[in-house]
């Protein structure tokens, strides 16, 4: 139903192979389609600040770039169509990676003794810092809130996308798949709707094995 000449923009979480397949199918009929999924949740959603890797020809690309720059603050043109979702489950993959770490290295602090805060700052000042020890430990974590935005379910199926994408190009990527069966293990264990920190219960209820 859609006129010749229209972009379609899937900004959502989505398979990289799917959306160059979808890509031939539309432009059969003369429709162009942008690939710009999103990083910074649902509070960065509400004032604009998104990070936003977009994949697409540069002069469709451009067509839509207003329409992106109302919803984000830093867009990066990262390749062809299906770019922008692989960069996504990528960079999801790494914060799911790096949330099972640093929340590992919390529970070890914790069973040695130490006070979490002076860690991080430590931590925080050294090359072991990233999205986790900054902001989910202290926020999520240690408040008890467990609010960050990003439901543990997106967090799965975005690590299973990169594992697909990984298999797909024949790829080995066994640190990846070990990620990957935690993020699923927890989400068997966990409430449906269970905010992607909470996957620090599941790592502790290992501890108590």
């Amino acid at each position: 139903s859609l006129k010749p000449g229209t972009v379609v923009v899937d900004m959502g979480s989505s398979d990289p192979a799917g959306t160059r397949a979808l890509g031939v199918a539309l432009s059969k009929n003369k429709i162009d389609m942008v690939d710009a999924p999103v990083s910074g949740a649902k509070f960065k959603a509400k004032d604009g600040t998104l990070a936003i890797m977009v994949g697409g020809d540069k002069e469709t690309v451009a067509k839509v770039m207003p329409v992106l720059q109302k919803l984000g603050t830093e867009i990066f043109h990262v390749g062809p169509l299906g770019a922008g979702h692989a960069v996504k489950a990528l960079n999801n993959y790494l914060g799911a990676a790096g949330t099972l770490a640093g929340f590992e290295a919390l529970l070890i602090a914790q069973a040695f003794g130490l006070e979490p805060k002076p860690m991080l700052d430590a931590i925080n000042a050294s090359t072991g810092r990233n999205s986790t020890t900054v902001r989910k430990i202290p926020q999520d974590v240690l408040t008890g809130a467990f609010a960050s935005g990003f439901k543990l379910a997106l967090m799965t199926k975005d690590v299973g996308i990169a594992a697909d994408l990984a298999r797909g190009l024949k790829v080995k990527a066994p640190f990846l798949k070990e990620t990957l069966k935690h993020w699923r293990a927890a989400q068997k264990k966990l409430p449906r709707e269970a905010d992607h920190t909470e996957i620090y219960k599941y790592l502790k209820s290992l501890t108590r094995r």
